[in-house]
This record gives structure tokens, C-alpha cells and sequence, in this order.
């Protein structure tokens, strides 16, 4: 058998056949044995148009199998769980198609298309443009090759694509073929050499046979060498042993004839080229075109090649895919491929369908074959199900292929009990669609590992502006989050800043499922831990119960915490532009930034803590009122500790004057709320201790922050020579929090997000309450609420879903960090559909194209609009603004030659070609053309 490094894993599929819109529908045909060659394809003259760039007026010239290929190749690299944009490879990509009659309804129909030339129809439906269009749209780098056998392309396509990924030429690659014919004097009919069935059934084999059933269809697979697909982890559908393309050359008896000898040599090479013993081969998926002359002819080939390996009988199942849906012509090959592979995974052998008795010029009792008459178990015996897969072109091209099932599944992998799933797409339409079908998918498909799910989605779909995701710990959550509706999020640029709150928000066990599951929060506790050796710091954040309101205590905790997550949160990929902290929030930011080492960080909370638990006890409390409001209020031991928002401060002091203030706010009706805070910080009661914590802080080196810092006392940045300062951090000890003017310079950054890194919410209340918060400013929190029963890895997941939904990359390999995650197939990008045709080709000559009307000339036209107008007619769109490029809306230097061609005409003033690339705007090229025509008018002025 060929080895490993010479063989190719089939590692993605789409496909498209009469009476079946995906490859689920596909096998439910052949499974149910349902003949579908009269169904029509499904959307076959549909087509997302705007997914892939194309105005209106460029989509309705192409070729609909120009449209269909590039829409299956889209899908297929879907199910592969591989985004082209992110491809570190070159991707490569093989196909062809059939010779259809659209150019012909194109010329037909030149009074619908006024601004469109010979070269342009050419381009949209010339066969040879197919793969080089697949490779534009989806960026690919590698060999984008067209290939024309007739009825063999697919298959040949995809033997060049294998040796293309043996020989280096790419690291992926799709092959495959289509074959659209819009109308029905389009197919080929009874008179076409004998070759069409007169009762409208492939009986491939049988008796009866008169011909085969035309066909439309689609199919692609994504293939990679299977050595990389193993060691990528990729979902290995089939894999590919071996293969050979030859053709007949004059051996037969005419140009359109089968050769017994030709056939029979290929199949024996792609064996040979597979090392495989035909023995060990339990399927053949014949070419099987159900003529009387080729089925005899084809089976005597197989039967040639396998008995140079064989003599044994009747022991292989042999059927054509054809009595199902047709011949589909440039995609028969691949088409067979694909039942195949989908057999394999089934381990369901469908039946070939209209057969009774078999041809008599067939001597199956004396050969190794037997036509599969219903859905059969495919056993397997001592070595993995192998079948070969033929296609025979019309012309005498052959080609052989040796599929195996893959037989080295994954192994299941660990995973973090809960998962990100993330979904984009190009509309709001688009991406609740996509969202529902997933979610439908995965609760249907419990077998579907979920992270590896959320691994595909994540990492094999290209990213689209509108967005949503769901956090899921079982396959039932994931369906009911992502199949409600929910309005989605409209991602753009936005600004994040890391909010480190203060101490109140902290419990014990408040990061249990972060440690467990995070190695690089865990490294972070860890090494505050192993810093502060003196305070069990695990078993705080482990285990529920422990007392974290000691400020010697509830200090350091709360620190290591905010430490752990801001690097874990930078270790996923979220980036801030600037850091601010809120009291004890300050130092991990001020360590975060680089201000602070993490040994003196953390020597210095600990002292910061032992120190303010000296200080006299006290209260603190949260008044919902503007600061002058409260200060007349105040007794002699009471302090503004923070002001918030203009309509919220914290007071602090002794625990009886704090009392009184309550009883006196609640006369008033103001319903104030005491903090769990032991000590009135931030107020005169800390004086005792500001010398001491300054001598500690000015031990320290300092360092200018890295990351721009915010000062919460002043609102406005931290300076280097005030970070680096022992007097700032002094003062910050004591003097009043003004976290809401700090908010207000946050948003001064439109979109600006405000992520809270540390325990409870309460900063992204005080942000979504204040007032002058602008309506596209965001703020949420990366752990729970401490009375809120939901686990903390759910909460920072779900921080990372908005913020990504919002806009934010993340590293998503490092979000899987230490975890062998593999690709699954998913549902693929639900396309959005408009009709695009012209009507049907004429018998006549074709009318030549109408000139467009003259352009209007009033007082109330302007120059714009005349442009405007002119780009709307070269491109087919509707509405053009002042703004939009020529370029940008689809346009390219030939319909940029017909735009100045018009404008000539129109304005009656030279204008060369380069003048629309300089101006491609219609404003710019309007202001052009107004100058032009100013400078023409002061000429004529005697």
C-alpha cells in the first residue's frame, strides 16, 4: 500500500445535485434510493452576488457555473474548517466545466446590456476563467488550473490536484467540476450519437439500457497531503492511495469510442500507484453512463485489472451514481467521489437503482463484480474499506482513483467545561440564519465534540462584520443560545480599556473554574502565591467559606486576581490602549503597565493591606447623590472617599458617623448602600500611615508605564515622572477617587469599551449608569457578581465573545492553549440568494447592443448626478452616491474605459483614461470634469 507520505486526505466536500441543495440531502437520496435526474439543481441560476463583490450587472454576465463553483468552493473549504485568508500555505485550486449556451443568451439578449462589450461576455463565461475566478474571490495563491476532459474533468482535476500536493506546487487544494444548463435546447437530446436515455432513467448495467440522463450539478473536495491533515488535526473524510489519468489514444475504433484497453490500464496504474491488491478493494463507483455499448465495455476493463491481482468472483459491489441523479457531466467524477467518501463514513453501500437483468454482453458470474442492488452494510475486513472511483471521458481521457476510509480517527482531547461558538456573517439576515443552523446542528449532533466546534468555527471561517456568539457547557445550551433570536452585533474598531476594580467585589472561591481549567491564570496565582507565602492565597480563591474582608487579606487576593486575568486576557489576543485602575486597582494596573515588578507589586499590596488594617475600623457607603450635595452633609470624620459620576460618591469614616449619615440620607429618601470595606479609605483616617507607605514605595524601582495608564485621582494620564513617583502613590493612598472624571477622558474615544479585570461588577455599573457615557461606549465584566451563581470561566468567556463580537481579534490558538484541538464539520455560510438570468438564447443573429439614451442636460442636472448615473449604467447598480468608487463597486480598467468613453460623449471634453484612476470617486471625478469644463467656457470668452 502507497505510504502515508504519498497519499492525500480528502478533508472537506460540497456539493449540489438535482433534487438535493447539500451534500445531507445528497445521502438521503442515495440512501433512500430516490432517481432525481429530472430535478432541477437547486438555485442553479441564484447566486450571493454581494458575498463576493459582484454588482448586480457583473453577476448577471457570469456563467451560472462560474457562480455555482465559486459558491461550492466557498462551502466546501467551510466543511474543511479552513479559512483561505488564513491559510499559512499556498491553497490551490483545480476544476472545469461544461460548454454551455449563456454567451450565446448573453449576445442573444445585447438590448438589456447597452454598456457592455464582446471581451466582457467573453471573460464572464469563457470556460478557462473558471479557477482563475475561484482563486480572485477567495484569495487563493496556489496553481488555479482549468481542466477540460468532458465527462472525466472532476475526476482529472482531482488526480492533478494530488500530484500538485505530493509535488509541492501547493499545502491545499480544491478540485472539482460543474456543469449548469439553464434551458432545455441546451442539454444535449436523442440525437447526440445515441448517448440519451429515451425513457428518462440511467439503467446502468441492465438490459434495458438506452442511454444516460443529463444532468446539472456541482461538486468539490479540499484535499491536503495526509501527512499535514494528521499533524493539523484535520477531519479526515476519505483519503486518496492512489490515482492515474491516461487516454485511449487510437486504440478503438473511432474518436468518440470507449477503448477496452485504455480503461483497463488506468485502473490498473492507480492501483499499482495505491499498492493496493484489488482483492482488498470492496466498491467500484463505475463511470456507468448506462449506454449498450459502454457498460460492457468498462466492466471488461475493471475486470482486465483486477484479474492481474485477482481470480476471485462476485465478491465486489460495483454501481454508478448516475441511475440516481444523471450524467452531470464535468462533475460525474467528483460526484461519484463524493457518494463514495459518504458511504465510507456510513458504512452504508446505496443501491444502483434500474436494474433487473443485466446486459447480456456483461459476464458478471465470470468477473469479480456484482451490480449493488439495494442499501447494504459495507463490512469492513482485515484492512479498511477501499473502493475505486472511474471516470471516462468523452475523447478517451480516463481517469482511476483508489479512495480508503481514514482509520486513524482523533483522539478525544481534554477541554475546558465550557465554550466560546462564534458566528459572523456579511447581513443581520445572514448571521441569524448561520447562527440557527449551528445551533440546531450541534444539539442534533451530540457526537460533535464541542470545543472542537468551537475550535472550526473560530478558526475556519472567514470573520464578517455582524456577529454573535454563545458561551455553551453542553450541546442543548449551545442549540437554545444560538437558535433564539438576538439581535446581532455590528463589529468596528474600538478601543479597549482594562478597568481594575478595588476591593468589595472579591469572594472566596471566586476563580475556582479559571484555576482548574486556565494554565496561565493558574501560573499567575501561583506566582503571587508563592510571592506572598504567608497568606494561603490557593486555598482563598479555591475553596468557599474563608473570610476574604481583612484588608491584609482581601488585599492580595484581590490583586492576584486582576494580575492573573489581565495576563491571561493578554494572553488571548485582547489588547487595551490604556489601563486605569479604581484604589487598589491602581497597583495592578500600575504592574500590568510595567510601573511595578510583580515581586514589588506584590510586596507592596501586602504592606498596602497590613497597613490599612492598622488603620481605626470603619465604614464606607455609596450615596447616590452629586458630590456638592453630600459634602454639607458631612461631619467632622467624614471624607468623599470616590466620586463615581456626577450623581454618585462613596463616603467614608467611623462606623457611627456613617450610621448617622445613613438615618439622615434615608429621612431624605435616599437609599444609600453600605460596602463591604471594612476601613474608610481614602479619607483622613488612613493619614496615620501615608509617611510609612511612602518610605516602602520610594524602596522601590519604578519604571515609565508601557501601556498608557490613567490616574483615577486626577482623571486625566499618569505622566512617567508621576508613576515613577513615591509622593503620587502616596497621595493616591489618601486623597479622593475620581474615577468618574477618568471615565469622562476614556470617553473621549468613540466605541471606547471599558473592561472590568477583576471580581464583581461594580465598575461596569457605575460606567453603564453614568451619564455621560456615550450611547456607543461599552463596559462588562470578566467575572461574576459575587452573589451571582454562575461559574467565572463562563463570565471571562463571555467578556471575550462581546468584546470579539464588538470587534476585538482574539488569539484563538491561544485561547486553546496546551489543548489538541481538531476541525469538524459544521454547517456552512447560508447563502443569500437573487435570481440572475437572461432570457434564452435566440436561433436568429444576435441584435446588436442599443446605444444608452443621451445622458439629460437641464438647469437641474448637475455634473455628479450625470456621473453617477454613467458609473450606475457600467456596473448595473441602482444607486450610486458621491462618495462611492468606481473601483470599490465592482469596476475594473474595462469598464473603466466605457465610463470615460460616455463621459466624453456626454461633456463633449477630452478625458483621458488615467484621470478615473486618479479620481475614482464620482465627487472627484465630477470636480474634474467641472474644472475641465470651466477652463473650456473661459476659452470660448472673447
Amino acid at each position: 500500500m502507497a505510504d502515508d507520505e504519498q497519499s492525500v486526505a480528502i478533508i472537506g466536500m460540497a456539493g449540489r445535485f438535482p433534487g438535493a441543495a447539500d451534500l445531507d440531502e445528497f445521502w438521503a437520496n442515495l440512501a433512500n434510493s430516490v432517481a432525481s435526474p429530472s430535478s432541477p439543481l437547486p438555485a442553479q441560476d441564484e447566486f450571493d452576488a454581494a458575498l463576493f463583490g459582484f454588482p448586480d450587472g457583473e453577476a448577471l454576465l457570469l456563467d451560472p457555473q462560474h457562480r455555482v463553483f465559486l459558491e461550492t468552493c466557498w462551502a466546501a473549504m467551510e466543511d474543511a474548517g479552513h479559512d483561505p485568508s488564513r491559510e499559512p500555505g499556498a491553497v490551490g485550486v483545480y476544476g472545469g466545466s461544461s460548454q454551455t449556451d449563456y454567451l450565446r443568451a448573453l449576445r442573444a439578449n445585447r438590448s438589456r446590456l447597452p454598456l457592455v462589450n464582446d471581451w466582457q461576455l467573453r471573460m464572464a463565461t469563457g470556460m478557462d476563467f473558471l479557477t482563475s475566478r475561484v482563486a480572485y474571490k477567495l484569495g487563493l495563491h496556489g496553481p488555479a488550473v482549468t481542466v477540460q476532459t468532458a465527462c472525466s474533468t472532476s475526476l482529472v482535476a482531482t488526480h492533478l490536484a494530488a500530484q500538485a500536493l505530493l509535488g509541492g506546487d501547493c499545502d491545499v487544494a480544491l478540485a472539482g467540476g460543474v456543469t449548469v444548463h439553464l434551458w432545455s435546447d441546451d442539454e444535449p437530446t436523442d440525437d447526440d450519437a445515441g448517448l440519451v436515455s429515451p425513457d428518462g432513467l440511467c439503467r446502468t448495467f441492465d438490459a434495458a439500457a438506452g442511454g444516460t440522463v443529463f444532468a446539472n450539478g456541482v461538486g468539490v473536495l479540499v484535499l491536503k497531503r495526509l501527512v499535514d491533515a494528521r499533524r493539523d488535526r484535520d477531519h479526515i473524510r476519505a483519503v486518496i492511495r492512489g490515482s492515474a489519468v491516461n487516454n485511449d489514444g487510437p486504440d478503438k475504433i473511432g474518436f468518440a469510442a470507449p477503448s477496452i484497453g485504455g480503461q483497463a490500464a488506468v485502473i490498473r496504474q492507480a492501483q499499482l500507484a495505491a499498492g493496493v491488491d484489488p482483492a482488498t478493494i470492496g466498491y467500484v463507483e463505475a463511470h456507468g453512463t448506462g449506454t449498450p455499448l459502454g457498460d460492457p465495455i468498462e466492466v471488461t476493463a475493471l475486470t482486465n485489472a483486477f484479474r492481474q491481482g485477482t481470480t476471485r468472483r462476485r465478491y465486489c459491489p460495483i454501481g454508478s451514481v448516475k441511475t440516481n441523479i444523471g450524467h452531470v457531466d464535468a462533475a460525474a467524477g467528483v460526484a461519484g467521489v463524493i457518494k463514495t467518501v459518504l458511504a465510507m463514513e456510513h458504512g452504508l453501500l446505496p443501491a444502483s437503482l434500474n436494474f433487473t437483468e443485466p446486459n447480456p454482453a456483461i459476464d458478471f458470474d465470470a468477473g469479480p463484480f456484482v451490480v449493488n442492488t439495494e442499501l447494504t452494510h459495507w463490512p469492513r475486513d482485515r484492512w479498511p474499506r477501499r473502493a475505486g472511483v472511474s471516470a471516462l471521458g468523452f475523447g478517451g481521457t480516463n481517469a482511476h482513483l483508489i479512495l480508503e476510509e481514514n482509520t486513524d480517527p482523533p483522539v478525544p482531547a481534554a477541554a475546558r467545561p465550557a465554550q466560546l461558538l462564534v458566528v459572523s456573517a456579511r447581513t443581520e439576515s445572514a448571521v441569524t440564519v448561520s447562527a440557527a443552523r449551528l445551533g440546531t446542528y450541534l444539539r442534533d449532533h451530540k457526537d460533535t465534540d464541542l470545543a472542537d466546534a468551537a475550535w472550526t468555527v473560530q478558526t475556519g471561517r472567514r470573520v464578517f462584520p455582524c456577529r454573535r456568539f454563545a458561551v455553551a457547557t453542553d450541546h442543548d445550551t449551545a442549540g437554545e443560545t444560538l437558535t433564539t433570536p438576538a439581535e446581532p452585533t455590528i463589529a468596528g474598531s474600538r478601543p479597549i480599556a482594562f478597568a481594575f476594580p478595588g476591593q468589595g467585589g472579591q469572594s472566596s472561591g471566586m476563580c475556582r473554574d479559571l484555576y482548574e481549567h486556565e494554565p496561565r491564570f493558574r501560573a499567575g496565582i501561583d506566582e503571587c502565591a508563592d510571592l506572598a507565602p504567608d497568606i494561603d492565597l490557593r486555598a482563598m480563591l479555591a475553596a468557599d467559606g474563608t473570610s476574604l474582608h481583612a484588608m491584609d487579606i482581601a488585599q492580595p487576593a484581590v490583586f492576584a486576581v486582576e494580575y492573573a486575568l489581565a495576563k491571561l486576557l493578554l494572553h488571548w489576543g485582547i489588547r487595551p490602549d490604556v489601563l486605569v485602575g479604581h484604589s487598589l486597582g491602581a497597583y495592578a494596573a500600575a504592574c500590568v503597565a510595567g510601573v511595578f515588578t510583580l515581586p514589588d507589586a506584590m510586596r507592596l499590596v501586602v504592606e498596602r493591606g497590613r497597613l490599612l488594617q492598622r488603620v481605626q475600623p470603619g465604614a464606607m457607603v455609596a450615596v447616590p447623590l452629586p458630590e456638592d450635595q453630600v459634602r454639607p452633609l458631612l461631619t467632622v470624620d467624614l471624607d468623599v472617599a470616590v466620586v463615581n459620576s456626577p450623581a454618585q460618591c462613596v463616603i467614608a469614616g467611623s462606623p457611627d458617623s456613617v450610621d448617622d449619615l445613613v438615618t439622615r440620607l434615608a429621612d431624605r429618601a435616599v437609599d444609600a448602600k453600605r460596602l463591604r470595606i471594612p476601613v474608610p479609605a481614602h479619607s483622613r483616617h488612613v493619614e496615620p500611615v501615608v509617611a510609612e507607605f511612602e518610605k516602602w514605595v520610594a524602596a522601590l524601582p519604578m519604571r515609565p508605564p508601557e501601556i498608557p495608564l490613567l490616574s483615577e485621582i486626577t482623571g486625566q494620564p499618569l505622566a512617567a515622572d508621576e508613576a515613577t513617583s513615591a509622593a503620587y502613590w502616596a497621595r493616591h493612598l489618601r486623597h479622593t477617587v475620581r474615577f468618574g472624571d477618568a471615565l469622562d477622558t476614556l470617553f473621549a474615544a468613540p466605541g471606547r469599551v471599558i473592561l472590568e479585570v477583576g471580581p464583581g461588577h461594580a465598575l461596569t455599573g457605575i460606567v453603564r449608569r453614568h451619564p455621560h457615557r456615550p450611547a456607543d461606549a461599552l463596559a462588562m465584566p470578566t467575572l461574576p457578581h459575587p452573589e451571582e451563581d454562575t461559574s467565572d470561566l463562563v463570565t471571562a468567556l463571555t467578556a471575550v465573545g462581546q468584546l470579539w463580537a464588538a470587534g476585538t481579534d482574539v488569539d484563538w490558538p491561544a485561547l486553546h492553549e496546551g489543548q489538541l484541538r481538531h476541525r469538524v464539520p459544521l454547517p456552512t455560510y447560508p447563502f443569500e440568494r437573487k435570481r440572475y438570468v437572461v432570457g434564452t438564447p435566440s436561433t436568429d443573429a444576435a441584435e446588436p447592443a442599443q446605444q444608452p439614451e443621451p445622458l439629460p442636460d437641464s438647469e437641474t442636472d448637475t455634473v455628479a448626478t450625470r456621473v453617477a448615473d454613467v458609473f450606475g449604467q457600467a456596473l448595473g447598480v441602482r444607486s450610486v452616491g458621491p462618495r462611492d468608487s468606481l473601483f470599490a463597486l465592482g469596476g475594473d480598467s474595462v469598464i473603466a474605459a466605457q465610463v470615460v468613453r460616455l463621459l466624453r460623449q456626454a461633456f463633449g471634453i477630452p478625458l483621458p483614461l488615467r484621470i478615473i484612476f486618479r479620481n475614482p470617486t464620482v465627487a472627484g471625478l465630477a470636480g474634474h470634469i467641472d474644472e475641465q469644463l470651466a477652463a473650456a467656457t473661459e476659452g470660448e470668452t472673447p
